[in-house]
């Protein structure tokens, strides 16, 4: 996912700003750090994990007494499945784990169509990066999904979390409640001095990617017909550009580069209610990676925050 000039951007930047040309800082500043580790599963006991890493390493941590886990539902740590994709947030330098998201998937997009009545079939435009996806909504979780997506009808949007069992995207939470408007959202605002708004995360980067992919890029740098929707006031920025990301719920932040274009989550113009009500709009989107190192859940699909420029 990451743009191949990103670093050569960034020293350019510094270079003109006078900054410094180190890469951004990824640890929050309140609290003990945070880490994510992911990677399959390849042992799993109460006590320990080994998992092997996207670069073919292994690693061994240890599961803490408290740990909980997460797939499809609440287990316990030790009943997660050899072979399961593992996300988890890490203590004490990475070695203790505390949370664990297994085959978690994220499911963002306009519904084309819909299918089924009992297990519902639905087919969304997940925008120019994403393409066409197929999400499968099981009887029992149809209730729940329907509360937050009142309008579920081809062309409202849909945001769903789920995992990945048997080759198909199951849909069983609703990540945010859906906006009431129809795609596209309503016409960008103009930048405001002060930016909040709801901060995502999305499964389009790579397993242990960090960064961000932002709604107002630059539509020339971005190569994305769909760029510049946001009703959140955002400024346009470059990809590779710096972005300071605060998670107001957790109080940790953290700077981090943009990597991709959020057009998709520009078409959201909703509230984060994980802690207090967020302005409307969806300010970014992070790598799950980066989500979880500042403080967000992945099951609870958003925080409330608030962004600067780097």
């Amino acid at each position: 996912m990451i743009h191949p000039s990103i670093e050569r951007r960034r020293v350019l930047a510094a270079a003109v700003l006078g900054r410094e040309t180190g890469a951004p800082d990824s640890g929050p500043e309140d609290g003990e750090p945070l880490h994510a580790v992911t990677g399959e599963i390849r042992d799993i006991s109460p006590h320990l994990i080994v998992v092997e890493t996207a670069e073919g390493g292994e690693e061994r941590l240890i599961i803490a007494p408290w740990a909980t886990a997460w797939h499809g539902g609440d287990t316990p740590p030790g009943d997660l499945p050899v072979g399961a994709r593992v996300t988890m947030r890490a203590l004490r330098d990475g070695r203790v784990v505390e949370r664990i998201w297994a085959d978690t998937i994220r499911l963002t997009g306009t519904i084309e169509s819909i299918e089924g009545r009992k297990d519902i079939t639905v087919q969304l435009d997940c925008g120019p990066h994403r393409g066409r996806r197929t999400a499968v909504i099981p009887y029992r979780a149809s209730g729940r999904l329907r509360v937050r997506h009142p309008q579920f009808e081809p062309g409202y949007l849909f945001d769903a979390i789920g995992i990945r069992k048997d080759g198909a995207s199951l849909a069983l939470l609703p990540a945010t409640s859906q906006p009431a408007h129809p795609a596209p959202p309503p016409p960008y605002t103009g930048a405001q001095s002060h930016i909040s708004g709801t901060v995502t995360w999305s499964d389009i980067f790579d397993a242990e990617e960090r960064g961000a992919a932002y709604p107002m890029v630059e539509p020339s740098d971005a190569a994305c017909p769909d760029a510049g929707m946001s009703c959140a006031g955002l400024p346009y920025l470059a990809i590779g550009s710096l972005i300071h990301v605060r998670n107001v719920c957790a109080s940790r932040s953290a700077s981090m580069s943009i990597v991709a274009c959020g057009c998709v989550a520009g078409r959201f113009c909703d509230r984060c209610v994980e802690c207090g009500t967020s302005p409307r709009g969806r300010i970014a989107e992070l790598a799950p990676a980066s989500f979880v190192e500042l403080g967000g859940e992945l099951i609870d699909g958003c925080f409330n925050a608030q962004i600067g420029w780097g």
